[in-house]
């Protein structure tokens, strides 16, 4: 939707527009008259202009000025994930939470994830005797690549983890929203291998715990 547009100097003809008729009251550009009421005018554009910023406000996706009242009338940011640390994400939490109208299907999920800026597929797995619980068990593959923070010495300390990655909003959205009786297992895809032994190239997959190579 395109707005209008006003300048100082429209609400300075618009204003003069106003002005009783009579020789004292003079239209145009070149008086002492129309320089006095120029200077009162810039504030009528500001404020125009803010009101057109306020439409774009009042939706979750592209807010701005009003993301703190959307964040907390949406209870955010959500505890599970912490305070978020750029404008982008806060937004993208808000428009997420604000969306989401509830589902159970894979297409679903991957909607939410597109909302947030991934780009996922789900693996859905068949139960086995001896592993039955595979039947609520989900895969989501993230395709993006992940920046990973690794260990590096004189920086890091005792207990930290080796490396590091993944996405605490994605998580998060998709923990909160999951079926109750399902469990996620998160795969970061991060970089495409050729495998020496095989002959193949293969892509490194993250799930948090371990490091697979997948064939391709």
């Amino acid at each position: 939707m395109t707005l209008p547009i006003a300048t100082a100097q429209d609400y300075l003809t618009g204003f003069q527009r106003l002005l009783p008729r009579g020789r004292v009251w003079h239209r145009g550009w070149g008086t002492l008259q129309a320089q006095h009421l120029l200077t009162l005018m810039p504030t009528w554009a500001r404020l125009h202009g803010r009101a057109n910023e306020l439409v774009e406000d009042i939706f979750p996706c592209s807010t701005n000025d009003l993301l703190p009242e959307w964040e907390a009338t949406l209870g955010l940011p959500d505890p599970c994930t912490g305070p978020l640390d750029s404008i982008q994400e806060r937004v993208a939490a808000v428009c997420t939470k604000f969306r989401a109208r509830g589902g159970q299907s894979v297409a679903y999920f991957i909607a939410v994830a597109e909302s947030l800026g991934f780009s996922i597929t789900i693996d859905q797995f068949l139960a086995t005797v001896p592993n039955p619980e595979l039947a609520f068990t989900w895969r989501v593959n993230i395709y993006q690549q992940t920046s990973i923070v690794w260990f590096r010495a004189g920086i890091s300390t005792a207990g930290d983890p080796l490396a590091s990655w993944g996405s605490n909003l994605l998580e998060c959205a998709l923990e909160a929203l999951k079926p109750a009786h399902t469990t996620i297992i998160f795969a970061y895809h991060n970089d495409t291998v050729w495998d020496a032994d095989s002959g193949t190239i293969g892509t490194v997959w993250h799930d948090g715990a371990t490091t697979t190579l997948w064939d391709s």
